[in-house]
């Protein structure tokens, strides 16, 4: 397993990219996907609605279990992917491609959060 060097990563398993104009884009790692097993829903947060950071902001449910989907950050959705909705087996097959969950204006900065070496590090136990 790969974590992309450019991104950051919470305890939780989400990943986050730095923001573009105020923006970042979050989901899951491919850590996660694999815990999960296949992914056949995805319940994202609603665009306008406010994330805090480590709190619960939606539910990926698979055929193993539902899990809650933690944000990483405080902020604002701007959009969610529609793609994911419509197909969440896209969390399991490009888990930091064309899976990504939500895009979020990120109020503050960030705290908590892992490099790829140091989630890597905590993912392997």
């Amino acid at each position: 397993m790969s974590n992309p060097q450019q991104l950051r990563y919470s305890k939780e398993h989400e990943w986050l990219t730095d923001a573009v104009e105020g923006v970042s884009t979050v989901g899951i790692t491919e850590h996660a996907a694999n815990a999960l097993g296949d992914v056949v829903f995805v319940e994202l947060p609603a665009v306008g609605s406010t994330v805090t950071a480590g709190e619960s902001c939606g539910e990926l449910e698979s055929t193993k279990s539902v899990s809650d989907l933690y944000s990483p950050v405080d902020g604002e959705i701007v959009e969610i992917n529609e793609d994911v909705v419509g197909d969440p087996s896209l969390v399991n097959s490009a888990p930091f491609e064309g899976g990504w969950l939500f895009k979020v204006k990120v109020s503050g900065e960030p705290e908590d959060l892992l490099s790829a070496d140091e989630y890597t590090a905590f993912a392997a136990g």
